[in-house]
């Protein structure tokens, strides 16, 4: 009797043990803060290549140049496709956001919209055409052409040995004038990160 009681007592104390070793702990965190726990790409890198892309891309001469050869019209932006040249996934979605953003709060560029996100407002307006009255309708041809596109790549190298790496991470811009096919600026950011298990 005494040995089932014992056995019973360990089996408790031990299945204790493994419910508190098993358990997760969450902890809030600033999104500006720079957490870094597997090495891959990550928000902070994400947020840092944006950033700076962005300020390179502002402050560049394209934009005297094209205000002053179009009587002072601010050059319209369209934001292409970035591939994902990498080793592994990257959603490029969130730093092109960061982009974007940043061009309607700096008032120096005009942004339209691109891709999917044109696709449905093109198909908002097509279903107007049926649904909506008359003055409330939306026209086909009424939009803002883009003069400029901007598209890019997100590279990375991998050097490993061992239990050591150094993963380097290269992320390019090119803005394009539409009309001329000229490159009108190309920026780029790296990033380079150390590993060690």
């Amino acid at each position: 009797m005494k040995f089932n009681r014992i056995i019973a007592v360990a089996a408790i104390a031990f299945s204790g043990i493994l419910i508190n070793s098993c358990s997760r702990q969450v902890t809030r965190v600033s999104t500006d803060e720079t957490i870094d726990v597997s090495g891959n790409w990550n928000n902070s890198d994400a947020r840092m290549a944006a950033d700076e892309l962005t300020g390179k891309i502002l402050g560049a001469a394209w934009i005297d140049t094209h205000m002053n050869e179009h009587q002072g019209k601010r050059p319209v932006v369209i934001v292409g496709f970035v591939q994902n040249k990498s080793h592994e996934h990257i959603d490029a979605e969130t730093f092109l956001t960061d982009i974007e953003s940043s061009f309607i709060q700096s008032q120096k560029v005009r942004l339209v919209q691109g891709g999917k996100k044109r696709e449905e407002l093109r198909a908002e307006k097509a279903d107007q055409q049926t649904n909506a009255t008359v003055s409330s309708m939306k026209k086909f041809g009424m939009e803002n052409g883009a003069d400029y596109i901007l598209q890019g790549s997100i590279n990375s190298i991998v050097d490993a040995h061992k239990r050591q790496k150094v993963v380097y991470y290269q992320v390019n811009l090119e803005l394009t004038n539409i009309q001329t096919n000229e490159v009108v600026w190309i920026g780029e950011k790296k990033i380079a990160k150390y590993v060690k298990n």
